[in-house]
């Protein structure tokens, strides 16, 4: 296992790997100390897209990505890379996609441990009412990325 440190423009990324493919995405400030030796080399295509992305010249990665995961997590995460950039969805329209309309809790909980955020757009998933809701890396962070994505949504908290 390797990792690398992005500085993106809403926190750094610790960016993990394989060797093979790209198997996690975190803010920084929200895990342990990363495990394995920092192979800054090994993340040139993740760090070029994630670098085009914040540039506002990229909507939509193209990674070799490995998730781990239970199958039930794996097709959440699938549905999550198939909502459009600038666009957002809910638990309950995700869960009735993957063809369980009862299963908007456990699309909630398998979106909460998506490991490799932005790339897997979970900040994309909103509630029920057009609210924002819970997001690992932080509301405000989530607020921003909707916005970079053009969703202009209240500020948190409103």
């Amino acid at each position: 296992m390797y990792y690398s440190i992005y500085a993106s423009p809403i926190g750094d990324l610790l960016l993990t790997g394989d060797g093979a493919a790209l198997t996690g995405v975190d803010f920084l400030d929200s895990v342990a100390d990363p495990l394995g030796p920092r192979d800054d080399g090994a993340f040139g295509a993740a760090t070029a897209q994630l670098r085009a992305y914040f540039g506002g010249e990229l909507t939509e990665f193209s990674l070799d990505l490995t998730t781990g995961g239970t199958p039930f997590q794996q097709r959440v995460w699938s549905a999550l890379r198939t909502i459009p950039y600038g666009t957002t969805t809910t638990y309950g329209k995700l869960a009735t996609a993957l063809g369980n309309t009862r299963a908007t809790r456990a699309v909630g909980l398998a979106n909460g441990r998506n490991p490799i955020s932005i790339i897997i757009p979970c900040h994309r998933v909103i509630g029920a009412n057009g609210s924002l809701t819970g997001y690992g890396g932080g509301m405000e962070r989530k607020q921003w990325l909707l916005a970079w994505e053009g969703r202009a949504l209240p500020a948190v908290g409103s």
